[in-house]
């Protein structure tokens, strides 16, 4: 069975959540947790790398004990270790931990008081009003547990697209390998690029008695096979994932895809059109009458209604169909239009590489700058940077410019917000920075109107530069802020401030909507990676997907622009 990078970083997570919940040495947890993090990062697979003889102790944050728990994982698919301490730790407390305001210590202590080993007992608790009266939880915690739970009964299983990303190449290569197939294509909201995924779509064409189909049963991450027939199969792989694969004619192929690609009411929009036509579409093709008119390709589809290509990412039915009568669709931003990052850590705080290894990596991707963006002090668990820290990596940066060519590290701090609206850092050092990213971390939850005028008060300080990660939310984990975005924004724009699309892919903070609405308020955004090692700068890739999905153009991203160009826009007058 092939084990992906995801898959041992999630083993990694699981074992720091049980670790925490046990109260174990906060070293010990951490090692786990940076240990995840490198491994979602590596470009490369831990498995082809164990099977080229490499020495994984040398990766950032492994070492020999959990170098040889990776090759464990790979090798057997499961990590002893785990097991144990599942043995000693209720696997639905680590559920617990995942829900808004219940770490560890208040986990461990609805276990000790109450017995709640699961979500199911957590809500039975609740509703019994047996929570509140703990030591430290309260009415108002136990009412903000309740709708959590709700929030996730109502939610349906979703994967992060980063994590489907890495099982639809994997199926793509594989499938492309089996005799006679000619074209195969992942499909669906995964094509449309969303940030979240129910399941995967993928078409194939092949000739006829290619052994596709049992090719994609046997697939070794295949751990159901729900369905299987010479046209169509099912399966859910061991990570939970269902897939469905088709097989089309050549003649229908671009008619399926733009089938199977969605969305639902973009399709229904655009077949609403095709009957005014007095035509037919459907996954085998446009048809007047009986004759088939179009299919082979989308373009064909589009042109038999009278519009132009329509992007998938754009497939919503939020307006991108009159935006094509009208041929007014925007040209949505790309990766090659991006110049640099404005949102990266180093070793100084949680990072993993050292700013001579960021800049290097940065010049490997052909930016001409990258903001060098590491936590100010409030953020003592990243050991965030105080004045006196700050202003000695500056001189390192300004010694490492001077023989650096082809790129230039900015100076930039991720500054906290305070609860008041200050900035963390004094404005005597902030002067001296080419931007800040300035970030809530810390009471997310203090309700709608204190936190949006938290904002604004930030960002009337003359140093503030880019509201970073805006609403904090964490897909499948943490909800959304409540703020009043639209009044962010239109602060923003007065103020000569921008907002950041975060494009970690559990964040993808701004979403699609807000996206839209900052466009359209002529409000520009930052796409940057907030990458933690020289790796995880790639998926930046990310937030272009997620502008894409927002209507972004070059024209509306600030880091699609040359440096000269760029601080003349960060120097707020």
């Amino acid at each position: 069975m092939t084990v992906r990078n995801a898959e041992i970083a999630e083993i990694f997570d699981h074992m720091a959540a049980l670790l925490e919940i046990q109260g174990a040495n906060p070293f010990r947890i951490r090692a786990y947790r940076n240990a995840a993090r490198t491994v979602d990062d590596l470009p490369r697979s831990l498995e082809a790398m164990i099977s080229e003889g490499e020495d994984l102790s040398k990766l950032p944050d492994i070492g020999k004990d959990l170098a040889g728990k990776i090759a464990e994982i790979v090798d057997t698919g499961r990590l002893e270790a785990l097991e144990e301490m599942e043995k000693q730790v209720p696997a639905g407390l680590v559920d617990l931990t995942r829900l808004p305001g219940l770490g560890a210590k208040r986990v461990r202590a609805l276990h000790d008081e109450l017995g709640i080993s699961g979500l199911d007992e957590l809500r039975r608790a609740a509703k019994a009003g047996h929570i509140r009266e703990l030591s430290g939880f309260g009415a108002k915690t136990e009412q903000r547990i309740l709708e959590a739970l709700s929030r996730r009964a109502q939610e349906e299983r979703r994967f992060l697209l980063s994590d489907v990303e890495d099982i639809a190449d994997r199926y793509v290569d594989h499938l492309k390998a089996v005799s006679g197939v000619r074209e195969v294509v992942a499909a669906g909201s995964y094509r449309r690029r969303k940030e979240t995924v129910g399941d995967l779509d993928i078409l194939v064409t092949c000739k006829k008695g290619s052994p596709v189909m049992e090719r994609f049963v046997e697939y070794d991450e295949v751990d159901t096979v729900l369905s299987q027939g010479t046209t169509r199969s099912t399966v859910v792989l061991h990570s939970g994932l269902q897939v469905d694969l088709r097989v089309v004619a050549q003649v229908s192929y671009g008619a399926a895809l733009y089938y199977f690609t969605g969305s639902k009411a973009h399709n229904v929009a655009v077949r609403t059109i095709a009957v005014k036509k007095k035509l037919k579409i459907n996954e085998y093709g446009v048809f007047k009458g009986k004759r088939r008119v179009a299919g082979k390709t989308e373009r064909e589809i589009f042109r038999a209604v009278g519009l132009p290509y329509i992007e998938p990412e754009l497939r919503e039915n939020r307006g991108e169909i009159e935006a094509a009568r009208k041929r007014r669709l925007p040209r949505l931003v790309s990766s090659s239009d991006i110049r640099g990052d404005l949102h990266c850590h180093t070793e100084a705080t949680d990072g993993r590489n050292s700013l001579e290894e960021m800049a290097s990596a940065a010049k490997a991707l052909g930016y001409e700058y990258l903001a060098i963006t590491d936590h100010s002090k409030r953020v003592a668990v990243t050991h965030g940077m105080d004045e006196a820290r700050l202003r000695k990596q500056l001189e390192a940066i300004d010694r490492l410019n001077s023989r650096l060519r082809g790129l230039r590290l900015l100076k930039a701090m991720e500054v906290d917000i305070l609860e008041n609206g200050k900035l963390d850092l004094a404005d005597g050092v902030l002067k001296d920075l080419d931007l800040t990213v300035c970030a809530i971390h810390i009471g997310l939850g203090i309700g709608r109107d204190k936190q949006t005028e938290r904002i604004i008060r930030a960002m009337d300080n003359p140093h503030f530069t880019i509201l970073a990660h805006p609403t904090g939310r964490l897909i499948n984990q943490r909800a959304a802020s409540d703020i009043d975005m639209e009044r962010v924004m239109e602060a923003a724009v007065e103020r000569g401030c921008y907002l950041e699309l975060n494009a970690q892919p559990e964040r993808l903070d701004l979403d699609d909507v807000h996206c839209r609405m900052a466009k359209d308020m002529g409000l520009k955004v930052a796409i940057s990676s907030d990458a933690h090692s020289a790796d995880g700068l790639g998926c930046l890739r990310f937030g272009v997907d997620q502008g894409r999905r927002g209507w972004l153009e070059a024209e509306d991203v600030l880091n699609a622009r040359s440096w000269p160009k760029l601080r003349r826009l960060l120097a707020r007058s």
